[in-house]
């Protein structure tokens, strides 16, 4: 085994993210055009065809700062058309209006999300699991509902990962108690091809992470992180010692693909099982 520690995203890294979210954002537009009082059809067509043709200059607002490519995954695209409609029809102008607003519909339509694993996503992830090695899910979403899916993906009584939910990885913020790791990393990264920067400290992310290598003994230099977006999940790690692998697809942004590809603590593929050899399996 190359690594002491595996930490995993899961919703587009072990899932097909697509495939998942096509009720979700079905459910998603519904509930915004009942909210609005209008058909939003071709508004909504509109909105999603600029933020597919420009994902780098679209996605998840966090505080006035872009966070993360629009086009990354159905959550974030929704996310990111509800604000430009709400923008267009003036409605929840104000922060305190917004946002709520927006975790509201999220909540909501998460539920409803189908559950699509990718090929090889069982093996893979009972494969990591039978070495010992500690292995944890890290994700943005609920813990509660990534902990179904993964115990729809394993047998009763199988080993499985801890779930880390609610990991807030696009909050521009510092730490509740800073350390001098997070304060060496720099505010931004500039990436060739995007257009703008990629914000680093984020700190309640931070702390997920600092935690679970307070809890298993290890550190971030013998530690491999998969996921499917590298702007959302892998900068702040690759920035702390990790290394990272990237899912790909086919909204993966090129300039993620070659920065990856160019990046010796890096690696990307567009198969799942690829990580089993990264970690030496």
């Amino acid at each position: 085994m190359n690594f002491d520690c595996v930490l995993l995203d899961f919703d587009g890294t072990f899932t097909l993210a697509e495939d998942e979210g096509a009720p979700f954002t079905e459910a998603y537009r519904a509930e915004l055009a009942r909210r609005l009082g209008r058909d939003l059809s071709a508004e909504w067509s509109e909105c999603e065809a600029t933020v597919r043709a420009h994902p780098a200059e679209y996605g998840w607002l966090f505080q006035g700062k872009l966070v993360a490519p629009g086009n990354a995954d159905p959550y974030i695209r929704a996310t990111t058309i509800a604000r430009m409609l709400m923008d267009r029809f003036e409605a929840y102008l104000t922060p305190a209006e917004r946002e709520p607003a927006l975790a509201e519909l999220y909540g909501s339509s998460y539920e409803r999300s189908a559950t699509v694993f990718r090929p090889g996503a069982k093996r893979v992830l009972e494969t990591l699991l039978e070495t010992g090695t500690p292995v944890y899910v890290v994700t943005n979403s609920g813990t509660a509902a990534v902990t179904r899916k993964v115990e729809t993906l394993l047998p009763s009584g199988a080993r499985r990962p801890k779930v880390c939910g609610n990991a807030k990885k696009a909050f521009i913020e510092e730490p509740t108690n800073p350390d001098a790791a997070f304060a060496s990393l720099p505010e931004t990264q500039a990436l060739p091809g995007l257009p703008r920067p990629v914000y680093l400290r984020r700190g309640r992310y931070y702390e997920v992470l600092r935690g679970i290598w307070d809890e298993t003994g290890t550190a971030p230099e013998r530690t491999l992180f998969v996921g499917d977006i590298y702007e959302l999940d892998l900068a702040l790690p690759l920035h702390l010692g990790v290394s990272i692998h990237l899912i790909t697809g086919d909204t993966t942004p090129e300039y993620e693909r070659r920065f990856v590809l160019d990046e010796p603590k890096g690696g990307s593929s567009d198969a799942l099982e690829a990580v089993l050899g990264r970690v030496g399996l």
